[in-house]
């Protein structure tokens, strides 16, 4: 049943949930390593959606999984939550929140490059225009608006932050060869999403117990960045009667982020992180009106 207001009602818990979590990265990476932060949140989620594979009675249809969903479940399981998530909060790690959190906004537009070789899709000049805002917008973050010099404050995690955006893009269009139902792709994705980053603590630093902020941090993130938030994203799409009036909502997230980084972390907001942002959303926003123009 169709119910407008409980769509943007769930939409808008979504959002005001998924702009907390780049200051909760910077501030739980101030107690534990990256690396131990995405473990222990992948458990979370795990144990989140396993529960939720429980209580809706889904466990059971596990057994009628076949080899080829096996196999697509371990790429996109490598692609996220291990490989986006590991490369995305060392950014955090090495980059002001405000920096990593929207440069890996740019993901979109990255999307939409990467579906020209992979998807066989057409960009039109209206499109093109839209890309070259948003990067524009990109190198205003990075070098703090000092376009000229080219000089960034960290180099290697402006890298990281963009390059989390490649591997998101690639997670959703790989994804969507994947017709199974989204908890259960999530489910499975999550399952080698842990063991690929089990396997990468042991083959680098081994297991070690986390501080207890850094673990309570851990679990927040995998709620509310992994897990919860995505059911309450799903029941907004159910509830919606069109999916484009709630998905413009989450524009407001960077925006909204951009004030939790203010007072919860205490970064200085810096006019280049703004003027970016406007630029990217911006460049994201005609990109997604261009078919009107093309």
């Amino acid at each position: 049943m169709k119910n407008q207001k409980k769509a943007i009602t769930y939409a808008l818990i979504t959002v005001v949930l998924w702009s907390t979590i780049g200051s909760a990265f910077k501030i739980t990476l101030r107690y534990i390593a990256f690396a131990d932060l995405l473990f222990y949140a992948v458990v979370v989620s795990f144990v989140f959606f396993l529960t939720a594979m429980a209580v809706t009675g889904r466990l059971k249809k596990m057994r009628y999984l076949r080899w080829q969903d096996i196999r697509l479940a371990a790429i996109l399981g490598f692609l996220n939550p291990f490989l986006y998530y590991l490369v995305l909060i060392r950014a955090y790690e090495l980059l002001p929140a405000q920096e990593a959190g929207t440069l890996n906004y740019i993901w979109p537009v990255v999307l939409v490059l990467l579906s020209v070789p992979l998807l066989h899709q057409r960009i039109g000049w209206v499109s093109m225009l839209a890309i070259l805002i948003s990067f524009a917008g990109t190198l205003v973050i990075a070098t703090g608006g000092r376009l000229l010099s080219l000089h960034f404050s960290s180099g290697i995690g402006v890298l990281l932050a963009a390059g989390s955006a490649v591997f998101w893009s690639l997670y959703w269009i790989f994804n969507v060869r994947d017709k199974k139902e989204e908890i259960i792709k999530l489910f499975l994705n999550f399952s080698f999403g842990l063991l690929y980053v089990f396997i990468y603590l042991l083959l680098t630093k081994g297991f070690r117990l986390p501080d207890a902020r850094g673990l309570a941090g851990s679990v927040y993130i995998g709620l509310f960045e992994m897990g919860i938030t995505f059911v309450l994203w799903l029941k907004a799409l159910q509830y919606c009667s069109t999916t484009a009036k709630i998905s413009n909502l989450v524009f407001l997230s960077p925006f909204l982020s951009l004030i939790w980084i203010r007072y919860a972390v205490g970064e200085t907001i810096m006019l280049s992180t703004i003027a970016g942002l406007a630029l990217i959303v911006g460049g994201i926003l005609l990109q997604r009106f261009s078919g009107r123009w093309e």
